[in-house]
C-alpha cells in the first residue's frame, strides 16, 4: 500500500494541473477520506458531515458503475457540472476514487484527460502509486 504522504504529493500534482481547481481528494472503497483536501485558501461550500456523505455515495455509485462495464466499457472519468462547480472523480484499483472539484470556467474539456494521463504515467513507474 501506498503512504499517505505519497498519495498526498499526488493530490497536490493534481491541484497545480490548473489554478481553477478547488480541491483533490482520494477516497476509498468503503467512502473514506484517505488523502487530499481543499486547495489552499479555498473554502469548501459544503461542512464535513455532508462531505462523508458525499464520499460513501461516490463509493456506492463507482462500485454500481461497474454492473454496466460489460456493455459500455470501463469508466475512466465521470464530471457534474453543477451550478457553483464542476465536480469530476476518477476510478482506480480496488475501487478507491480520485474527486476533483473545480471552479466552473475551468477548460473542462481538457483537464481529466491530463488527469487520466498523470494517472496512467504514475501506474507505470517503478514505484506504485494506486
Amino acid at each position: 500500500m501506498d503512504s499517505v504522504e505519497d498519495l498526498e504529493k499526488l493530490c497536490q500534482k493534481i491541484i497545480k494541473l490548473d489554478p481553477k481547481m478547488r480541491s483533490a481528494r482520494l477516497i476509498n472503497n468503503r467512502g473514506h477520506l484517505i488523502a487530499g483536501g481543499m486547495k489552499d485558501g479555498i473554502l469548501s461550500l459544503e461542512d464535513q458531515k455532508q462531505d462523508e456523505m458525499m464520499f460513501m455515495e461516490l463509493a456506492l455509485r463507482v462500485r454500481m458503475r461497474h454492473e454496466f462495464d460489460a456493455e459500455f466499457g470501463e469508466v475512466h472519468f465521470s464530471m457534474s457540472y453543477r451550478d457553483k462547480v464542476i465536480v469530476m472523480s476518477f476510478p482506480l484499483s480496488n475501487d478507491d476514487v480520485l474527486l476533483l472539484s473545480c471552479e466552473k470556467d475551468i477548460a473542462f474539456g481538457k483537464l481529466p484527460f491530463k488527469v487520466l494521463k498523470l494517472i496512467t504515467s504514475l501506474k507505470k513507474s517503478p514505484i506504485k502509486t494506486f
